[in-house]
Order: C-alpha cells, then sequence, then structure tokens
C-alpha cells in the first residue's frame, strides 16, 4: 500500500482519537500527560485503555498487512535509551509531547501549545543541521 495512505490513515486515527478523548473525557490527548497519570494512579481505566490502545496497535496493523513495515535501526540501544529518556523528560519539563501540543494544543489556539510546536521544530531543523555538518 502507498506510504503516504498509510500516512494519512494513522494522522487519521490520532485526530479522531484525541478529538474523542477530548469530547468524551474533557482530556487532551497528549501520551506525556496520560503516562504520568496512569503512573499516578489517576484514571486508570480510561488512561489505561489509551496506553494499551498504542501498544496494541503495531499488532494490529500486522495481522492487517501481513507483518511490519521494514525499518532500519544504525544505532545501539545505549543511544536509544538515552534518546527516550531525553525526550521523555523534555515532554514532562515541557507541559506535554509533541503530539498534545502539536495536535490539539494547536487546534485549540493555545499560546504555550504555539511556543512548544515553534521550539520543537527549531530544534529539530537545528540538530539535523548540526548532526548532517558533522557528517554523523
Amino acid at each position: 500500500m502507498n506510504t503516504y495512505l498509510l500516512s494519512l490513515g494513522g494522522g487519521l486515527l490520532i485526530g479522531a482519537s484525541a478529538v474523542m478523548l477530548l469530547l468524551l473525557n474533557g482530556r487532551i490527548a497528549g501520551i506525556s500527560g496520560i503516562v504520568g497519570r496512569l503512573a499516578q494512579g489517576i484514571g486508570l481505566t480510561t488512561n489505561l485503555a489509551f496506553v494499551l490502545g498504542l501498544l496494541l496497535g503495531p499488532i494490529v496493523y500486522m495481522l492487517a498487512f501481513g507483518g511490519f513495515p521494514a525499518v532500519e535501526i544504525t544505532v545501539g540501544w545505549p543511544l536509544i535509551i538515552v534518546a527516550g529518556l531525553m525526550v521523555g523528560f523534555g515532554s514532562r519539563m515541557g507541559s506535554g509531547c509533541t503530539r498534545g501540543h502539536g495536535v490539539l494544543g494547536l487546534a485549540t489556539l493555545s499560546r504555550r501549545s504555539m511556543a512548544a510546536v515553534a521550539t520543537f521544530l527549531t530544534a529539530g531543523v537545528v540538530a539535523v543541521a548540526t548532526l548532517r555538518g558533522l557528517g554523523i
């Protein structure tokens, strides 16, 4: 199937899940907030259902399309773990993750989310330019 159609489908599912959570529960679908509340034991049913949905998504994909897409990871596990921890720390420090700020924060015209998304994008551009400049 065309990669763009799969990406479009994924984006539609993310948007639909975010809108449903907002309309049905009045909560923003930011993953860092959902996982944080789950770890604190707040709203266990809703937060656990959302996280389980995230974990089951790849299994549903595999069953629907007969396998996982080919992914090539060129770095080792230590770097992946450090990067994941930095993303988690940054999302908590920034009061939300890219999904919460980018999907619903921008849709609700949140100034904090506009600033956060501008910061995410700028940092990404600078990181890519720096790493390419270093030949990495």
